[in-house]
């Protein structure tokens, strides 16, 4: 065997790369995984963590009161734990749970259909991903010296959305427009809130800001709709693609997501933050430009590539926003 040619136990370039989005949680993984840590924290798909901690950034941001000392870092990153590791991977676990037969058609990969985990296996990892979550809500509140515990009730009314999300009776993804802006508020202005909250009091205009700024997160969501078109219309599920085509969803997604992003700064100047509204105009800009390059030609095929180019611009933009806001004393 020449020193060029892989040996057997030796990942090839390729083989890497799947075992590292199996991993992360994302499109394009390959089943073979045995390690069953591994499988429990591809159920969780650490990918979807990232916005989650960064709205907590943001939030931080928006309260005009965070300060870098040493117990402040620690209040965000045990944040940053609730909001990404522990409710998001509960979120994403249990969706894998209600999605097993959609899985099946769609990513035959995942741990569930493919059978590397057992369902019971499963239902426990729910259970303790919860009770840690609203765990760490309530030490928050509790070290944040609340009277009313606002992070406890928001881990829990996050958690209530992600259920109705993904189970019966009610499956919102089952409605595309109402499913997706589910989807957008929990990963926009939920922990935006938690952010916000636990530095600075929360008040009614940070929710209606973080509120519109989530229909950006439905173009998100939708975006994520792309990788399941078949199975969603073999199963019923009325996602924007299968309700109105490719060609005209992919529109509505990359609509939502600018128009919003524009309505924001619009209201920053009404608020004389000029600069942070400049600011992010110009973040709009390559994500248009990312739009037009690789979504809107061929949205099957280039989604993960356009969320890899685009998405670094929408969350810097949210920063700016939440910057623009504690500047402004909101």
């Amino acid at each position: 065997m020449s020193d060029s040619t892989p040996s057997p136990t030796t990942p090839t370039p390729n083989q890497g790369t799947a075992k590292t989005r199996q991993l992360l949680g994302m499109k394009g993984a390959a089943p073979g995984e045995t390690s069953i840590w591994k499988i429990r924290l591809q159920l969780m798909k650490p990918i979807t963590w990232i916005p989650l901690i960064w709205g907590v950034v943001c939030g931080a941001a928006s309260s005009g009161e965070y300060s870098w000392t040493l117990e402040n870092v620690l209040k965000s990153a045990a944040c940053m734990l609730m909001a990404g590791p522990l409710l998001a991977g509960y979120t994403q676990t249990l969706n894998d749970f209600y999605d097993r037969d959609l899985d099946a058609i769609n990513e035959p990969y995942r741990p569930i259909p493919s059978g590397s985990i057992s369902v019971p296996q499963v239902a426990t990892q729910i259970v303790v991903l919860l009770l840690a979550g609203v765990g760490v809500a309530y030490a928050l509140d509790r070290w944040a010296g609340h009277d009313f515990l606002i992070i406890t009730a928001l881990a829990l009314g996050g958690s209530f959305v992600s259920y109705i999300y993904s189970a019966p009776p009610l499956k919102l993804k089952r409605n595309g427009w109402l499913g997706n802006y589910a989807l957008g508020a929990s990963y926009i202005a939920l922990p935006w809130w938690a952010g916000h909250a636990l530095f600075g009091e929360l008040n009614w205009t940070i929710v209606i800001l973080t509120l519109f700024y989530s229909m950006a997160g439905l173009g998100i969501a939708v975006v994520n709709d792309f990788k399941s078109v078949e199975g969603d219309r073999q199963l019923g599920l009325k996602s924007l693609p299968v309700m109105f085509g490719v060609s005209t969803a992919a529109w509505i997604c990359v609509l939502a997501i600018d128009i919003f992003q524009a309505g924001i700064a619009a209201y920053l100047i009404s608020i004389h933050q000029n600069l942070y509204a400049t600011i992010l105009i110009l973040l709009i800009i390559p994500q248009i430009t990312f739009q037009d390059m690789y979504f809107l030609r061929n949205p099957l095929e280039n989604d993960v590539k356009y969320q890899a180019s685009a998405q670094p611009f929408l969350v810097l933009g949210m920063l700016v926003a939440g910057l623009a806001l504690g500047n402004g004393g909101i």
